[in-house]
């Protein structure tokens, strides 16, 4: 059966892996040999080892629920900006003793929500 011009699409060209000194080709990130590796790097490292009982899927539930009844970032709102959601904040931080209630929480796009957590001290800007 012959293909129809629509039948393909044109792939992404492969991009090298992000391992220092790795010579394979990827579709993602990092190659099918570091990409295991990686994970378990970032997990043990950048996760706190609680974070599942923080933010599992009940937490996405909510923030998704909470991102769509307030798709605008309520900062930005403030100053007479229009700006897209991309997170949803805790006011009082789960790591304090906050909450998922709905009065914790707060739209945010990725601009504001990184303003206040630098404003806070607890994230670094990377470099």
């Amino acid at each position: 059966m012959p293909r129809k011009r629509g039948d393909m699409m044109p792939r992404k060209p492969k991009r090298p892996c992000s391992t220092p000194g790795c010579p394979n080709l990827t579709d993602g990130q990092y190659c099918e040999d570091h990409r295991v590796e990686e994970r378990r790097r970032y997990d043990k490292y950048q996760r706190s080892s609680d974070v599942n009982k923080k933010y599992g899927r009940a937490w996405k539930r909510i923030r998704d629920r909470y991102a769509r009844e307030h798709p605008l970032c309520e900062m930005c709102k403030e100053d007479g900006r229009l700006t897209p959601t991309d997170e949803v904040h805790h006011i009082l931080p789960v790591s304090q003793g906050g909450t998922h209630d709905r009065s914790n929480l707060m739209s945010l796009c990725k601009s504001c929500h990184n303003k206040i957590h630098l404003e806070l001290g607890d994230r670094q800007i990377r470099s």
